[in-house]
């Protein structure tokens, strides 16, 4: 019979978490490193360091907050009840005495997913919950237990006097012991029995059981004076109130468990609370409204596709604002209050919905600081590349960098730890959990009827009950915050449309098609095939462990459906078009999108005075006189306008083109510090008599030259402020062309978003990891023969290099596994299972059992050798 197992032959229980996890198959060990990815950050040795790990403080903090709030009831309980504990008596602890149905049945999952992620291990009769987690989530006067319950008895009593348990056993009524931890144990199982302790309460005053009350679902901790009132003296004497300190007393947990009815939790909540519709009068946001009871799903993408195209048109025209060099970094980086009001003024928002376009087109790689020694934001040469792609992949890769990002523009304005204002581009805006937050309010938008958008509240509710937060609940989070967010964002970017989740969001989000009304969303399916029957997952309907659908990791799965993302957007987009109307009131009307070479020209001869579904540009001296600098003459102006215009070029604006080309180039500015020439003399002469002019300090030359203390700049600028229209001129007398030159930075990478914590491990990183650990523990905990003194657990073997070269020619001959200790050449030792082949040379060739392949061993790396148990 196997020390493994018990008399009958069924496998013993295991006495501890590492006999557990070794009990454990392949693919529960893989689902453990999955769900608790901090543990295989490095690969342990063997199953008793994963079990060391698992049981850490850090990490079963990190496990705990990732549990759903029914999953950390259910351990909130273990950690009240005994230790083990019964499956039974959880369920009693959870559902009461009375019974509930809905924790029954959810009640196998929670249980599962504790014990999948480590926090409890044994059998039905005998749970554990971890130690660390125990202390964690055990009631005490520092940490009060959210259950609301305060100590045993037997913890109560513990420094009480041995008289003083006496009297309280007398006064309760039952017999006296001859010490006092049977007397606490006398106590303990009065206050358990319900026969027994509904009677005993029967018999107490109305004030006493109205202070019951008020401690029965917590704090269980009271004040008294020196000289309590008699209902609190018949508490104190019967133990029905145990003094912790001086004035101060607590209900026994038994006692509270009895009021009651069994019940760990006031409430629990075993099913996770449903997304409901939105009113009709949905909440709003920067872009309007962001809910309607329910729509058409046509109409819902159609408008978000018209919001798409406003996006890509924001941040189009905020690059373009900065094209030339857009504001300075602020010393400790980030956008200053005043350019950030600036930005958002440009383009016709309020400063958070700034802050949001600017942070977009920043997590995109669209912008940033150009490095320079008086550094300024400015577009990337990766913009360039942008704007040539198709608008539908445009925007795709807007939402994914969006999707995916850590930076958080709702903070911008706030405090940061040290009360520094949060700017915008600058540091302290990384939150690791916002990508997170952020798939997951797409995914129960997803799992929403097409074309139904959600009750912002009951989404706030759903999360709160996938990551409940530990200690005080705070109305304003930062997951509640971020989820809020998440519906605003979405809704500027074209995500949604009108508060529901569109066709071409979906793709971006990889979600399955809309399921049919009456189903449970956003329930993830656990597998529990290997799991007594008190461990598998619930049937589909039953909760959810909290883990949040991570989104495809395969950076080719995340560009599938960013393409299928821009299939679904490209015939919701309006065709560019290749034509403008002209107006006899010098303006412009383009009906729609404009072709990338018609609008840059139009933005260089003209200025836009409106935006919306048609754009207004208008034509000015000055913005015609622009578009003469940028080397275009009048002929080709009136060429271009008679192009691209279905309507007659008006005879107002012929003439105006004419009169600016006609006075443009009249007069030559260059560098003397500068001077002004004209041929008609008569034009310097009115020039030198205007009053205007005294400030750039001319003086006449000759006949058609003047000078001019000012540089060229400002001589260009006084000049056209007088009402002329000058051009710059060369060393050479030429022309000189002021085209808009962009300025970009050097190459810059986009932002990379900050985990939070290690990243999950794929597939392949779980097979080895998982091959590692088995691996390393055959090594460790294989039966041995050793001559003499045994090592001690964990130590390597050793032996002469004598006896070892021995040994391991013996092994060769006969065929025989040996245990070896090994220590390579950077110094890491390790144990080892080889079964030896070959030995020469000072080398001995084996199979190695530990990493499941032949290898070559040098025999002085060998610390020492034995031989393995028959058995």
């Amino acid at each position: 019979m196997s020390s493994d197992e018990k008399p009958d032959g069924r496998p013993a229980a295991p006495r501890s978490l590492a006999e557990a996890l070794r009990a454990r198959d392949d693919a529960s060990l893989a689902a453990l490193l999955r769900a608790r990815p901090d543990l295989v950050t490095p690969v342990p040795t063997d199953l008793t360091q994963l079990a060391t790990r698992a049981g850490t403080r850090a990490s079963v903090v990190r496990a705990l907050e990732r549990l759903d709030r029914f999953a950390l009831q259910t351990a909130e309980a273990l950690a009240v009840a005994g230790d083990p504990a019964s499956y039974d008596e959880l369920l009693g602890l959870m559902a009461g005495d009375d019974g509930d149905a809905a924790v029954a049945a959810a009640l196998p999952h929670a249980v599962g997913t504790l014990r999948e992620q480590a926090l409890v291990w044994g059998g039905d009769d005998r749970l554990r919950l971890v130690r660390t987690a125990r202390e964690l989530l055990s009631p005490s006067p520092q940490h009060p237990s959210p259950t609301g319950l305060g100590p045993t008895v037997q913890e109560a009593t513990a420094g009480m006097s041995p008289g003083r348990i006496q009297e309280l056993v007398a006064a309760a009524g039952l017999a006296s012991t001859h010490d006092a931890v049977s007397a606490a144990a006398a106590l303990t199982a009065l206050f358990t029995d319900r026969e027994r302790m509904a009677k005993l309460l029967g018999q107490a005053p109305a004030e006493a059981r109205e202070v019951l009350s008020r401690l029965v679902w917590g704090p269980p901790y009271g004040q008294v004076t020196a000289d309590p009132a008699a209902h609190l003296r018949w508490l104190l004497d019967r133990g029905l109130l145990l003094p912790t300190a001086p004035g101060t007393v607590v209900l026994p947990r038994e006692v509270a468990l009895h009021l009651r009815g069994g019940r760990a939790h006031r409430e629990t909540e075993p099913v996770p609370p449903p997304v409901e519709p939105a009113g009709p009068a949905g909440p709003a946001g920067p872009a309007g409204p962001t809910g309607t009871q329910q729509g058409s799903p046509q109409v819902v993408d159609a408008t978000a596709a018209g919001q798409a195209y406003t996006a890509l048109a924001t941040v189009e025209e905020l690059l373009k604002d900065w094209d030339e060099g857009g504001p300075a970094v602020l010393r400790a980086g980030g956008l200053s209050v005043r350019d950030l009001k600036r930005t958002a003024v440009a383009l016709d928002v309020s400063e958070p919905v700034a802050a949001f376009w600017v942070e977009l087109a920043y997590a995109a790689g669209l912008l940033a600081s150009d490095g320079e020694a008086d550094e300024r934001y400015a577009a990337t040469p990766a913009h360039d590349e942008w704007r040539e792609r198709p608008a539908a992949d445009r925007w795709a890769e807007l939402a994914g960098a969006w999707l995916a990002a850590t930076r958080t523009a709702g903070l911008v304005g706030g405090r940061d730890a040290k009360d520094r204002t949060l700017a915008a581009l600058g540091p302290g805006l990384d939150r690791s959990v916002a990508p997170e937050v952020r798939r997951r309010v797409l995914v129960l938008l997803a799992a929403l009827p097409a074309g139904t958008s959600p009750d912002p509240d009951s989404v706030l509710a759903r999360l709160r009950w996938e990551r409940p937060l530990r200690g005080p609940q705070q109305e304003d989070d930062l997951r509640s915050r971020l989820a809020r967010w998440t519906l605003q964002e979405a809704e500027l970017l074209g995500v949604t449309g009108r508060g529901a989740l569109s066709s071409h969001g979906r793709a971006l989000l990889g979600a399955p098609e809309p399921q049919a009304a009456g189903g449970t969303p956003g329930i993830p399916d656990t597998p529990g095939d290997k799991l007594p029957v008190h461990h598998r997952a619930a049937p589909a309907g039953a909760p959810a462990a909290g883990t949040v659908p991570p989104g495809p990791a395969d950076p080719q799965a995340r560009a599938a459906a960013r393409a299928a993302a821009a299939r679904l957007l490209a015939p919701l987009l309006p065709e560019p078009l290749d034509h403008v109307l002209l107006q006899a009131d010098l303006t412009a009307v383009a009906p729609g999108p404009l072709q990338r070479p018609l609008a840059d020209v139009l933005d260089v001869l003209a200025d836009v005075e409106s935006k919306g579904g048609a754009t207004v540009y208008r034509f000015t001296p000055a913005s015609v006189r622009r578009a003469l600098d940028a080397g275009r003459s009048a002929s080709d102006l009136h060429a271009f306008l008679a192009a691209h215009s279905r309507t007659p070029v008006p005879q107002p604006l012929a003439y105006l083109i004419d009169d600016v080309a006609r006075r443009h180039g009249h007069l030559r500015v260059g560098a003397a510090s500068a001077y002004v020439r004209c041929d008609d003399d008569a034009v310097l002469n009115e020039i030198l008599a205007d009053k205007r002019s005294a400030a750039l300090r001319l003086r006449r030359l000759a006949p058609t030259v003047l000078a001019a203390q000012a540089d060229p700049a400002a001589l260009l600028e006084g000049l056209r402020a007088l009402g002329y229209a000058p051009a710059a001129e060369s060393a050479e007398g030429d022309v000189v062309i002021t085209r808009a030159d962009a300025r970009r930075t050097p190459p810059r990478t986009p932002p990379e978003p900050v985990p939070e914590g290690p990243p999950v491990p794929d597939a392949t990183l779980l097979t080895a990891a998982v091959r590692a650990i088995r691996a390393g523990d055959l090594a460790s905990t294989a039966p041995r023969r050793t001559p003499g003194t045994p090592p001690a657990p964990g130590e390597l073997p050793r032996t002469s290099p004598a006896e070892t070269l021995a040994t391991v020619q013996a092994a060769v001959l006969t065929g025989e596994a040996l245990w070896i200790g090994y220590v390579n050449a950077d110094g890491a030792a390790s144990q080892r299972v080889i079964a030896p082949v070959r030995v020469e040379g000072g080398f001995v060739t084996a199979y190695d059992h530990t990493a499941d392949e032949v290898r070559t061993y040098p025999l002085h790396r060998i610390t020492g050798v034995a031989e393995l148990a028959d058995d």
